[in-house]
């Protein structure tokens, strides 16, 4: 079995894929910030017990981050860490920047001077965005769409994507996931998804009277994030490293979204509950993302295993269920 290396562990796909990682028997290692709360691990990640190892690393550290693989000596490393709100990168575009594409450089030079020093292969697998080619003008994007990033998020993560082509070409087992929006229960409330559900249950329960939201007609493909975890096992573990789509190939509405949010709390007439806010419409912002994942599918075999309705479904479900335990 693998040792793998995971940065992002506390994030939504950190947990998820640490989770997939420990089941399938390898010995998994994470990354969280020096500046967390200890007792703020999340629950399924404790439950993890001896089959989890929990390191503090800043990712803007490079020397800090470098000497972690030094002494994880990961088979497997998966660079899910850093800024992953496109509207918070308007707010700090430099920060965004300094989190999100100096750290993949960072670790990509480190393995392979590890791999020229003649220490054990490391593959490594970076978090790509769908923004990284918001700008792109196709519909469905797959992997052979230009690079046009259109907000600092997705301009970070370019630079990133494009390191990982470069050092895969110097020899490295290096993937970029082109990953498209994916959801679940874990996703945090900053997230538009995560804010309808749990504002919808905040209604059905009495405690809230509105959702304020910005532009409800953007199209987005969302997938279920276990899905996604499972697509970056895969990409690690082939025979060969590649860049892939990982997407539904569906487009949804944010309408669509709400619509169905609070048709599984009961209520029909949801227009009386939501505001709309100028402000919270996102500068430069794609009208329709929607991916092509055709080469995911047929060389690595996935496939999206829930459907937009369910996912909608289990997010609520969720919010109302922790609003009746509150």
């Amino acid at each position: 079995m693998a040792t793998a290396l995971i940065t992002g562990l506390t994030g939504q796909d950190g947990g998820y894929l640490a989770e997939q990682l420990a089941a399938d028997g390898h010995t998994v290692h994470g990354v969280v910030s020096p500046a967390h709360d200890p007792d703020g691990i999340p629950e399924h990640l404790r439950a993890l017990g001896d089959a989890l190892v929990v390191h503090e690393a800043d990712l803007r550290d490079l020397d800090a981050l470098t000497a972690l693989v030094d002494e994880v000596a990961p088979d497997l490393l998966f660079n899910l860490g850093g800024m992953s709100s496109v509207a918070a990168s308007w707010e700090d575009p430099v920060g965004t920047l300094d989190v999100n594409a100096r750290p993949v450089l960072g670790l990509l030079e480190h393995l392979f001077r590890r791999s020229e020093r003649g220490a054990a292969p490391t593959r490594f697998v970076q978090a790509s965005s769908a923004e990284v080619f918001a700008g792109c003008g196709r519909t469905p994007i797959d992997e052979s769409c230009p690079v046009d990033p259109v907000n600092p998020y997705g301009a970070a993560k370019a630079l990133g994507h494009q390191a990982v082509g470069m050092y895969r070409q110097r020899g490295l087992h290096a993937s970029s996931l082109v990953l498209f929006n994916h959801e679940s229960p874990r996703r945090p409330v900053r997230f538009v998804t995560r804010k309808i559900t749990a504002g919808v249950a905040a209604i059905a329960a009495g405690r809230a009277d509105r959702l304020t939201l910005g532009n409800l007609a953007v199209h987005r493909d969302w997938g279920w994030a276990p899905d996604y975890t499972r697509a970056m096992v895969l990409a690690a573990t082939a025979e060969a490293p590649d860049d892939y789509v990982v997407a539904t190939g569906r487009a949804h509405s944010l309408f669509d979204l709400v619509e169905i949010a609070f048709g599984e709390v009961g209520i029909t007439d949801w227009q009386r509950y939501v505001v709309s806010d100028a402000a919270l419409v996102r500068p430069a912002e794609a009208d329709v993302l929607v991916g092509d994942s055709t080469k995911l599918r047929t060389r690595l075999g996935w496939a999206p295993t829930v459907e937009f309705r369910e996912i909608v479904a289990a997010m609520v479900a969720a919010d109302v269920a922790a609003l009746a335990e509150d």
